[in-house]
Protein backbone atom coordinates (compact mmCIF):
# COMPACT_ATOMS: atom_id res chain seq x y z
CA UNK A 1 0.00 0.00 0.00
CA UNK A 2 1.37 3.60 -0.96
CA UNK A 3 1.73 5.95 1.72
CA UNK A 4 0.76 9.89 1.60
CA UNK A 5 3.27 12.34 2.75
CA UNK A 6 2.73 12.81 6.14
CA UNK A 7 -0.22 10.06 6.68
CA UNK A 8 0.12 6.13 8.14
CA UNK A 9 -2.89 5.18 5.22
CA UNK A 10 -3.17 1.84 7.04
CA UNK A 11 -3.82 3.02 10.25
CA UNK A 12 -6.34 1.09 11.74
CA UNK A 13 -7.25 -1.42 8.73
CA UNK A 14 -7.01 -5.33 10.05
CA UNK A 15 -5.78 -7.60 8.61
CA UNK A 16 -3.20 -5.92 6.52
CA UNK A 17 0.61 -6.79 7.50
CA UNK A 18 2.53 -3.90 9.35
CA UNK A 19 -0.58 -1.83 9.82
CA UNK A 20 -1.42 -0.94 13.42
CA UNK A 21 -4.74 0.02 15.55
CA UNK A 22 -4.83 3.84 16.38
CA UNK A 23 -5.51 3.81 20.41
CA UNK A 24 -9.07 3.83 21.04
CA UNK A 25 -11.00 5.08 23.94
CA UNK A 26 -11.45 2.14 26.40
CA UNK A 27 -15.05 4.05 27.60
CA UNK A 28 -16.22 4.76 23.94
CA UNK A 29 -18.76 2.54 22.76
CA UNK A 30 -18.00 -0.43 19.70
CA UNK A 31 -20.03 -0.67 16.89
CA UNK A 32 -22.06 -4.28 16.74
CA UNK A 33 -19.56 -6.45 14.76
CA UNK A 34 -16.31 -5.23 16.00
CA UNK A 35 -14.06 -7.42 17.81
CA UNK A 36 -15.74 -6.68 21.26
CA UNK A 37 -19.45 -7.48 19.38
CA UNK A 38 -19.33 -9.46 16.63
CA UNK A 39 -21.61 -10.05 14.40
CA UNK A 40 -24.05 -13.32 15.05
CA UNK A 41 -22.98 -16.15 12.67
CA UNK A 42 -25.22 -16.49 9.71
CA UNK A 43 -27.83 -20.23 9.68
CA UNK A 44 -26.26 -22.86 7.89
CA UNK A 45 -28.48 -25.83 6.68
CA UNK A 46 -27.26 -28.55 7.66
CA UNK A 47 -30.37 -30.49 6.66
CA UNK A 48 -32.01 -31.72 2.99
CA UNK A 49 -35.35 -31.10 2.03
CA UNK A 50 -37.69 -33.92 2.54
CA UNK A 51 -34.79 -36.42 3.90
CA UNK A 52 -35.12 -37.56 7.59
CA UNK A 53 -32.29 -37.58 9.95
CA UNK A 54 -31.77 -42.00 9.65
CA UNK A 55 -31.35 -41.26 5.61
CA UNK A 56 -29.33 -38.00 6.24
CA UNK A 57 -27.06 -40.27 8.69
CA UNK A 58 -26.61 -42.30 5.37
CA UNK A 59 -24.99 -39.73 3.18
CA UNK A 60 -20.74 -39.99 3.65
CA UNK A 61 -19.33 -37.25 5.47
CA UNK A 62 -16.97 -36.54 2.09
CA UNK A 63 -20.16 -35.74 0.05
CA UNK A 64 -20.51 -32.32 -1.26
CA UNK A 65 -23.21 -33.19 -3.88
CA UNK A 66 -26.11 -35.02 -3.12
CA UNK A 67 -29.11 -35.70 -5.98
CA UNK A 68 -32.41 -36.18 -4.80
CA UNK A 69 -34.45 -38.13 -6.17
CA UNK A 70 -38.15 -38.16 -4.97
CA UNK A 71 -41.40 -40.08 -5.56
CA UNK A 72 -44.90 -39.74 -4.44
CA UNK A 73 -45.16 -43.10 -3.60
CA UNK A 74 -43.77 -46.68 -3.68
CA UNK A 75 -45.79 -47.79 -6.54
CA UNK A 76 -45.58 -44.60 -9.07
CA UNK A 77 -43.12 -44.54 -11.69
CA UNK A 78 -42.73 -40.78 -12.10
CA UNK A 79 -40.41 -38.51 -9.72
CA UNK A 80 -38.77 -35.12 -9.54
CA UNK A 81 -35.26 -34.67 -9.30
CA UNK A 82 -33.42 -31.82 -7.03
CA UNK A 83 -29.42 -31.34 -6.91
CA UNK A 84 -27.89 -29.64 -3.63
CA UNK A 85 -24.78 -28.43 -3.45
CA UNK A 86 -22.85 -28.42 0.17
CA UNK A 87 -21.45 -25.07 0.65
CA UNK A 88 -19.28 -24.35 3.59
CA UNK A 89 -21.08 -20.55 4.72
CA UNK A 90 -24.55 -21.77 3.49
CA UNK A 91 -24.85 -25.25 4.27
CA UNK A 92 -27.18 -27.33 1.51
CA UNK A 93 -28.24 -25.44 -1.55
CA UNK A 94 -30.33 -26.39 -4.59
CA UNK A 95 -28.16 -25.64 -7.65
CA UNK A 96 -30.06 -28.09 -10.44
CA UNK A 97 -34.20 -28.60 -10.61
CA UNK A 98 -36.94 -29.73 -9.66
CA UNK A 99 -36.85 -31.61 -12.67
CA UNK A 100 -39.16 -34.21 -13.78
CA UNK A 101 -37.92 -37.96 -14.01
CA UNK A 102 -39.32 -41.51 -14.06
CA UNK A 103 -38.20 -44.66 -12.02
CA UNK A 104 -39.39 -48.46 -12.57
CA UNK A 105 -42.37 -49.68 -13.87
CA UNK A 106 -43.56 -51.05 -10.20
CA UNK A 107 -42.24 -48.25 -8.48
CA UNK A 108 -39.77 -48.58 -5.56
CA UNK A 109 -37.82 -51.57 -3.58
CA UNK A 110 -36.22 -51.40 -0.53
CA UNK A 111 -34.55 -54.69 -1.58
CA UNK A 112 -34.50 -54.73 -5.15
CA UNK A 113 -34.07 -58.05 -7.31
CA UNK A 114 -33.19 -58.97 -10.53
CA UNK A 115 -36.04 -58.21 -13.02
CA UNK A 116 -38.73 -56.58 -10.64
CA UNK A 117 -39.20 -53.70 -12.95
CA UNK A 118 -38.48 -51.38 -9.60
CA UNK A 119 -35.80 -48.45 -8.94
CA UNK A 120 -33.42 -49.76 -5.30
CA UNK A 121 -34.17 -47.20 -2.41
CA UNK A 122 -31.25 -45.94 -0.58
CA UNK A 123 -27.88 -43.47 -0.86
CA UNK A 124 -25.42 -44.44 -3.35
CA UNK A 125 -22.28 -42.48 -4.55
CA UNK A 126 -22.12 -41.29 -8.73
CA UNK A 127 -18.79 -42.46 -9.70
CA UNK A 128 -18.73 -42.82 -13.65
CA UNK A 129 -20.63 -41.80 -16.85
CA UNK A 130 -20.92 -42.71 -20.13
CA UNK A 131 -22.76 -42.52 -23.40
CA UNK A 132 -22.89 -43.31 -26.79
CA UNK A 133 -22.19 -39.49 -27.56
CA UNK A 134 -18.81 -37.53 -26.94
CA UNK A 135 -18.23 -36.33 -23.15
CA UNK A 136 -20.08 -33.04 -22.88
CA UNK A 137 -18.38 -31.64 -20.23
CA UNK A 138 -18.01 -33.74 -17.06
CA UNK A 139 -15.76 -33.79 -14.32
CA UNK A 140 -16.96 -37.31 -13.59
CA UNK A 141 -14.45 -40.52 -15.44
CA UNK A 142 -16.55 -40.69 -19.15
CA UNK A 143 -16.64 -43.37 -21.03
CA UNK A 144 -17.47 -43.51 -24.84
CA UNK A 145 -18.76 -46.57 -26.30
CA UNK A 146 -20.77 -47.98 -28.74
CA UNK A 147 -21.89 -50.69 -26.50
CA UNK A 148 -24.50 -47.81 -24.69
CA UNK A 149 -26.52 -47.99 -28.30
CA UNK A 150 -30.08 -48.63 -27.00
CA UNK A 151 -32.81 -50.72 -29.20
CA UNK A 152 -36.03 -51.98 -29.23
CA UNK A 153 -39.22 -50.64 -26.86
CA UNK A 154 -39.99 -49.83 -23.61
CA UNK A 155 -42.91 -50.64 -21.50
CA UNK A 156 -45.40 -48.22 -23.31
CA UNK A 157 -44.35 -49.53 -26.44
CA UNK A 158 -41.86 -46.46 -26.64
CA UNK A 159 -39.21 -46.33 -29.03
CA UNK A 160 -35.26 -46.51 -26.78
CA UNK A 161 -33.47 -45.04 -29.08
CA UNK A 162 -31.27 -42.31 -27.61
CA UNK A 163 -31.93 -44.15 -24.64
CA UNK A 164 -27.96 -44.47 -23.57
CA UNK A 165 -26.66 -41.23 -25.35
CA UNK A 166 -25.42 -39.89 -21.67
CA UNK A 167 -25.45 -42.06 -18.66
CA UNK A 168 -24.25 -41.97 -14.72
CA UNK A 169 -23.82 -45.25 -13.08
CA UNK A 170 -25.45 -45.42 -9.96
CA UNK A 171 -23.24 -47.41 -7.34
CA UNK A 172 -25.86 -49.75 -7.10
CA UNK A 173 -24.08 -53.78 -7.00
CA UNK A 174 -21.28 -52.39 -9.01
CA UNK A 175 -17.48 -52.27 -9.16
CA UNK A 176 -17.21 -47.73 -8.92
CA UNK A 177 -14.19 -46.86 -11.02
CA UNK A 178 -15.18 -48.71 -14.02
CA UNK A 179 -17.38 -48.56 -17.35
CA UNK A 180 -21.26 -48.31 -16.40
CA UNK A 181 -21.51 -51.08 -18.93
CA UNK A 182 -19.03 -53.32 -16.75
CA UNK A 183 -21.64 -55.92 -15.89
CA UNK A 184 -19.84 -57.24 -12.35
CA UNK A 185 -21.97 -57.64 -9.61
CA UNK A 186 -21.03 -57.64 -5.99
CA UNK A 187 -23.38 -58.64 -4.14
CA UNK A 188 -24.42 -61.66 -7.16
CA UNK A 189 -26.83 -61.50 -10.23
CA UNK A 190 -30.29 -62.21 -8.47
CA UNK A 191 -29.83 -58.61 -6.89
CA UNK A 192 -29.99 -56.66 -10.02
CA UNK A 193 -28.10 -54.27 -11.42
CA UNK A 194 -27.40 -51.96 -14.36
CA UNK A 195 -28.93 -49.15 -12.59
CA UNK A 196 -28.06 -45.50 -14.53
CA UNK A 197 -29.42 -42.43 -14.18
CA UNK A 198 -29.55 -41.90 -18.57
CA UNK A 199 -32.02 -40.29 -21.68
CA UNK A 200 -35.90 -40.65 -20.54
CA UNK A 201 -37.60 -42.22 -23.03
CA UNK A 202 -41.13 -41.33 -22.88
CA UNK A 203 -41.81 -44.22 -20.46
CA UNK A 204 -40.94 -45.71 -17.06
CA UNK A 205 -37.96 -48.00 -17.04
CA UNK A 206 -36.29 -51.05 -15.39
CA UNK A 207 -34.70 -49.91 -12.76
CA UNK A 208 -33.55 -46.80 -13.55
CA UNK A 209 -34.03 -42.84 -12.94
CA UNK A 210 -34.60 -41.04 -16.76
CA UNK A 211 -34.00 -37.26 -17.17
CA UNK A 212 -35.07 -35.39 -20.43
CA UNK A 213 -31.73 -35.37 -22.87
CA UNK A 214 -31.30 -31.58 -21.78
CA UNK A 215 -31.14 -32.17 -17.92
CA UNK A 216 -28.83 -35.10 -18.32
CA UNK A 217 -26.28 -32.73 -20.32
CA UNK A 218 -27.00 -30.15 -17.32
CA UNK A 219 -26.26 -32.87 -14.57
CA UNK A 220 -23.28 -33.93 -16.08
CA UNK A 221 -21.70 -30.64 -16.24
CA UNK A 222 -22.03 -29.69 -12.80
CA UNK A 223 -21.38 -33.42 -11.54
CA UNK A 224 -17.70 -33.60 -9.45
CA UNK A 225 -15.96 -36.35 -8.61
CA UNK A 226 -13.77 -34.37 -6.69
CA UNK A 227 -17.24 -33.11 -4.49
CA UNK A 228 -17.71 -37.24 -3.79
CA UNK A 229 -21.50 -37.23 -5.50
CA UNK A 230 -24.10 -38.88 -4.27
CA UNK A 231 -27.60 -40.13 -5.33
CA UNK A 232 -30.81 -40.51 -2.29
CA UNK A 233 -34.03 -41.73 -3.75
CA UNK A 234 -36.92 -43.47 -3.18
CA UNK A 235 -40.68 -42.57 -2.06
CA UNK A 236 -41.05 -39.68 -0.24
CA UNK A 237 -42.11 -41.87 3.03
CA UNK A 238 -38.70 -43.67 3.04
CA UNK A 239 -36.55 -40.45 2.73
CA UNK A 240 -38.27 -39.01 5.79
CA UNK A 241 -36.85 -41.62 7.68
Amino acid sequence: MAALAGAAVCVGVPGIAGCEREAADPAAPTAPGSPAHPAPPRPVARTLPGIGPAVLGRIPAAARQVLVVTGPAADTNEARVMLYQLEPDAGWIPVAGPWPARNGLRGWADDHNENDLRTPIGVFPLSDAGGLLPDPGTRLPYHQDEGFTASGAGHLGEPLDGAFDYVIAIDYNRVPGNSPLDETRPLGDGEGGGVWLHVDHGGPTNACIALNKAYMVALLRVLDASRHPVVVMGPEAALRA
